[in-house]
């Protein structure tokens, strides 16, 4: 289920406005080849987006067991609504299909919310799996599988109230701790981002 990954140009080289950052490092960013093969060439104007390697998306957005994702009640309460939107826009994560190249380069539909709701499921499952044998193994396995699965933000909010399970979320998916978006005590987003490398228009949640 864990989709291929790509190394996208957040800023496209293709437009000629952009086309000095092509090997500029705070213009890469690692996505799914999902996200990658809609964004295409679209222009990306930095204050106009919320970007996960400089905002807090975990912040951003609210998840649901169908399959729907969409800017957070917090999000909008600040502003942002606007800002979380084109995000989703940009990367056709607020359509149902979208179409993406495979591992081979062809192209095909992917159904994303049909996606999540698979992913839900299995997080819904290990979770009454841990309420009916509590034990440290069955934690560990959980956290591996998260990772192997993805989709981060779905585990991170099935598993809303257990505070031992999203710690060892957030310390299976690389980076993640690193970044200081959640708090070391309760999981809690933090907000806004720290932003710790100090890129361009970062930090607006």
């Amino acid at each position: 289920m864990l989709a291929n990954l790509a190394v996208e140009h957040i800023q496209p080289k293709g437009l000629p406005a952009y086309a000095a950052l092509e090997y500029t490092w705070h213009n890469f960013l690692l996505g799914c080849i999902n996200c990658n093969s809609t964004k295409k060439d679209k222009d990306v104007v930095l204050s106009a987006h919320l970007l996960p390697d400089r905002d807090n998306t975990a912040y951003a957005y609210d998840y649901t067991p169908d399959g729907k994702v969409a800017p957070s009640a917090q999000a909008t309460a600040l502003g942002l609504y606007n800002k979380a939107f084109r995000t989703l826009r940009l990367t056709g994560l607020h359509k149902r299909i979208c179409k993406a190249l495979d591992e081979n380069g062809k192209q095909v539909a992917v159904d994303r919310v049909s996606q999540r709701i698979e992913i839900w499921g299995q997080a819904e499952e290990a979770k009454a799996d841990l309420a009916n044998n509590d034990t440290d193994i069955l934690r560990k396995y959980i956290a591996k599988l998260a990772r192997e699965s993805g989709f981060f933000s779905i585990w991170m909010t099935v598993f809303a109230n257990d505070i031992d399970m999203r710690q060892r979320l957030i310390d299976s998916f690389p980076g993640t701790r690193e970044s200081g978006c959640f708090d070391p005590v309760t999981t809690q987003p933090v907000t806004p981002s720290p932003n710790h490398d100090k890129l361009a228009d970062g930090g607006k949640l």
